[in-house]
């Protein structure tokens, strides 16, 4: 039978030993675009005519009386600070430019209709590079990865620390 004992901790008076519970967690992911609290249902928004209903934002009809506000995905396109970035690159990209971008544009159509906040801000392509940013962090990361899928090619994704964006790279 093994024993595992204790790793001893240092006692000089410059040794630190960090503890769980030692330090105050905060939400590491903090949308800014969010609301602390929940909207009054139902609500409509004025940009895009998304309604807030059930607990989240979805496609369909407000009711007679119903709300009226702006969703965090249509106030994040109107502020144009994407929550995700896209970058494609490399040969492949000037070649094979329009098939990239169907992609990611069928992507965002599959997210439509289960996530109303997913959407598409901008697509951006000049010199051989294509940029797409996006309201959320979800969508750019499923656009890479089929992406990644078709074509193949190298995906990096790098999440901001402290703030809710990612930054995705491909190219091939």
């Amino acid at each position: 039978m093994t024993r595992r004992s204790a790793t001893p901790t240092p006692q000089t008076a410059t040794a630190h030993v960090a503890r769980y519970g030692s330090a105050i967690f905060d939400d590491q992911a903090h949308d800014p675009y969010r609301q602390a609290r929940k909207y009054s249902e139902p609500t409509r928004c004025d940009g895009c005519g998304a309604v807030f209903q059930g607990g989240r934002w979805q496609w369909g009809d407000a009711p007679a009386g119903a709300h009226a506000a702006t969703c965090p995905a249509c106030r994040r396109i109107h502020d144009k600070l994407p929550a995700g970035v896209l970058v494609l690159d490399g040969p492949y990209v000037a070649t094979h430019g329009d098939e990239l971008i169907a992609i990611a544009r069928n992507m965002a159509e599959r997210e439509r209709p289960e996530h109303a906040l997913n959407r598409i801000m901008q697509i951006d392509a000049h010199d051989g590079r294509i940029e797409i940013t996006t309201t959320d962090i979800h969508l750019p990361q499923r656009i890479g990865e089929a992406l990644k899928s078709a074509h193949h090619g190298e995906l990096d994704v790098k999440y901001a620390k402290d703030e809710y964006n990612v930054r995705l790279h491909w190219r091939r």
